[in-house]
């Protein structure tokens, strides 16, 4: 199942903690994708919020596994999870 999974911001981190904290993030993202479950990740151009592409057997598996993200578990940000199907519009240019 591909998801699509869209960060939203909860609270702002603290400067303090924030070059460590995301330099952990960005090796706990790395290693989700190594392993097959992020397939691409982007950050909107619009605001600081990444946006993942997902392979995952379902979304509460996906929901799972990025709740093991530093941020998340800090409470800093969560995810909303779009599952997504494959587009069957296409048959209509086949119909007679």
């Amino acid at each position: 199942m591909q998801i699509i999974a869209l960060e939203r911001e909860l609270q702002r981190l603290p400067k303090a903690a924030g070059e460590s904290i995301l330099r952990e993030e960005a090796r706990a993202l790395w290693a989700l994708q190594q392993e097959g479950l992020v397939r691409s990740a982007f950050f909107r151009s619009d605001r600081k919020e990444a946006v993942l592409i997902i392979e995952a057997p379902s979304a509460a598996e996906c929901e799972a596994r990025l709740g093991r993200l530093p941020l998340v578990q800090g409470e800093y940000i969560t995810f909303e999870l779009i599952p997504l199907v494959p587009y069957n519009g296409f048959a209509r240019l086949f119909e007679p």
